[in-house]
């Protein structure tokens, strides 16, 4: 994995605007309805090769596929995996209830089209073919393009407990472990293409309110422990240099005051194979823990992707805030552990772009001036 060695390098988290005709029929798969699949492959293979040209000329370092041909970055297992029916149940978000007049506005568009079915059977990986097609088409979009590096996205083990609801096996623990051996098949798949491998791990932060009571912080600690165990084992036979993670507390503007503390989980997200930790740090509810790694000292080899805009909203940040955040990350690990990211996602679902497509890739931009200013002053 590449470091910042002589400059901030940049990346994004994941998911990037969906063109309009690709949005049409990935809904159309996601509720079930008639489409072309004839259609959607191509439309997935034309967008995959727009969206690496432009991350490219945006001026990105770290690059994929913007995650073109999966409708939601947990969700889109259900056709990867045998096992999968019928819908889970409903689970609201702790924070939001102590403000139900704003839960109807958190995405109601995208909410309403997500489908969350239910583990109803053996889990067994199915989506061999789905996988390639996307490893083909980042690999032709890639070829002889100026990247430093390219990654892919998958959902880990603990997001998709998250997640999908567990009707068929005798606990969740058993759950875990079998998503995690059946996924195993597409991390491998995605290393041996020679792509980084980025897990999407919001199970880790997220899960504290949306999985777990108030009262519950232990047992979620000794949930996230056990969602890593599971991912390393998955994750076993992949050197930890080819590796990425990435953790949030939802992707969604909302108020967040139920977030567990980066300082209560930071112990156990290390633990976690993959190199390097992408994490949320811009956002006003996280912008400051920055701060936590003046009192913990990063692993020897690890490196972090700070968000250093943010993935909910469509103000464009000002270059010099955006260098001041990875400085802050620079100051106490390190330049040269510090690759400048997002905050999350800035199209999580196909259904609905929370920032308006041509916003986020001037975010994108000043993400990347921001770099370069950081660079000249961490460089000087």
């Amino acid at each position: 994995m590449q470091r910042s060695t002589s400059r901030i390098l940049t990346t994004h988290t994941g998911s990037l605007p969906r063109p309009p005709a690709l949005r049409d029929l990935l809904i159309a798969r996601e509720l079930g309805q008639d489409y072309d699949s004839a259609a959607l492959a191509g439309a997935v293979q034309s967008a995959v090769d727009g969206i690496v040209r432009q991350q490219i000329e945006a001026g990105l370092d770290v690059v994929n596929d913007g995650e073109m041909s999966k409708f939601f970055y947990a969700t889109y297992i259900r056709n990867r995996l045998t096992g999968f029916d019928g819908e889970s149940d409903p689970r609201p978000l702790l924070d939001t209830r102590d403000f139900p007049e704003y839960t109807a506005r958190i995405n109601p568009t995208s909410r309403k089209l997500r489908q969350t079915p239910t583990c109803t059977g053996p889990i067994v990986y199915r989506g061999q073919d789905e996988l390639q097609a996307d490893i083909a088409n980042l690999q032709a979009a890639t070829k002889g393009v100026a990247a430093e590096e390219v990654f892919m996205s998958a959902a880990s083990p603990g997001v998709v407990v998250c997640f999908l609801q567990n009707r068929h096996y005798d606990n969740d623990e058993a759950y875990l472990w079998a998503i995690a051996e059946a996924m195993k098949t597409e991390y491998d798949a995605i290393h041996k293409a020679g792509f980084l491998l980025q897990l999407d791990c919001p199970d880790l932060a997220m899960g504290r309110h949306f999985q777990f009571g108030a009262d519950e912080l232990d047992q979620f600690k000794r949930n996230a422990a056990l969602n890593i165990e599971a991912l390393n084992w998955a994750l076993r036979d992949i050197p930890e240099d080819r590796l990425r993670m990435h953790l949030c507390w939802g992707n969604y503007e909302g108020p967040h005051h139920c977030d567990v503390e980066l300082a209560e989980i930071v112990d156990i997200v290390l633990q976690a194979k993959p190199q390097a930790v992408s994490l949320e740090g811009s956002n006003p509810r996280h912008a400051h823990e920055w701060k936590v790694f003046e009192d913990v000292t990063l692993p020897e080899g690890k490196l972090l992707i700070p968000g250093v805009v943010d993935s909910t909203t469509n103000y464009i940040e000002h270059p010099d805030l955006v260098a001041e955040r990875i400085c802050r990350y620079a100051t106490v690990v390190g330049r040269e552990n510090v690759i400048a990211g997002v905050d999350c996602g800035l199209s999580t679902s196909a259904a609905s772009d929370t920032v308006e497509p041509r916003i986020a890739w001037a975010k994108l931009g000043s993400l990347v001036e921001g770099a370069k200013r950081a660079t000249q002053t961490l460089w000087a």
